[in-house]
């Protein structure tokens, strides 16, 4: 009796574990940008939700984006006419706001809701194409333009942010500081991403904050995310 018990057991949990595993596989929502741009074509019916600002959006969004700026708060309103039961894609900078923006779309109804992870950052990294409608996107400073700032026998710290970026904003007041403070042995080049998009792609910079310190123009540091004043000093 217990040994038949024993096996029916088992047979229940590979039962369980099977659907499981197929429910986790079959319901992958969070992909990279080369997953994203292939599950856009595969869903080309399916509305693309960009919510980053008006002024973001203008500088380069992926084809028939909608502009829907998290920090409106409409979201709501904005999705009130969609079909819930179908697929939605969603993304923004670097991934913070389209992920809230995707819990919140679940949280209201809808099925499947699919985010660029990384945001439009790691989509420009992989080389993936933008529009803004009528106007070109513009390509800002070029590799020679960006090699002439470190010509100089001071240290350069690199800041490549964007206006719109959480972590950029808290660091820029440091920044600032060291600018300032250090002016006779450090240059402070700050760099937005949103204007210098080719410059972005060509160093690899697909996501924010980076910093980066050159000296004598080759580059002895750099790192991406929030990091406080104390450990950037260490590298200058």
């Amino acid at each position: 009796m217990k040994k038949i018990f024993s096996i029916a057991m088992i047979t229940v949990a590979a039962i369980l574990y099977s659907c499981s595993n197929g429910q986790t596989q079959n319901s992958k929502t969070n992909l990279s940008a080369e997953e994203f741009a292939a599950k856009i074509k595969e869903l080309p019916s399916a509305p693309i939700i960009d919510v980053r600002t008006a002024e973001e959006f203008s500088k380069g969004h992926i084809q028939s984006a909608q502009n829907f700026d998290w920090y409106e708060d409409m979201l709501d309103k904005q999705t009130a006419s969609f079909d819930k039961s179908k697929p939605v894609f969603v993304y923004c900078l670097s991934g913070g706001r389209s992920s809230t923006a995707a819990s919140k779309l679940r949280a209201n109804g809808f099925k499947t809701v699919y985010e660029l992870n990384g945001g439009i950052m790691k989509w420009r990294g992989a080389n993936l194409p933008e529009t803004t409608d009528n106007t070109p996107v513009s390509a800002g400073m070029n590799q020679e333009q960006f090699n002439a700032l470190l010509l100089t026998d001071k240290t350069v710290l690199i800041d490549f942010y964007a206006d719109w970026c959480g972590p950029c904003k808290k660091m820029k007041p440091y920044l600032d500081e060291i600018s300032k403070d250090m002016a006779d042995k450090v240059v402070v080049v700050r760099i937005n991403s949103d204007d210098n998009q080719e410059l972005c792609k060509l160093m690899h910079i697909d996501a924010l904050p980076t910093l980066q310190v050159y000296k004598n123009k080759a580059i002895t540091w750099t790192n991406t995310g929030f990091i406080e004043k104390a450990e950037v000093l260490k590298h200058l």
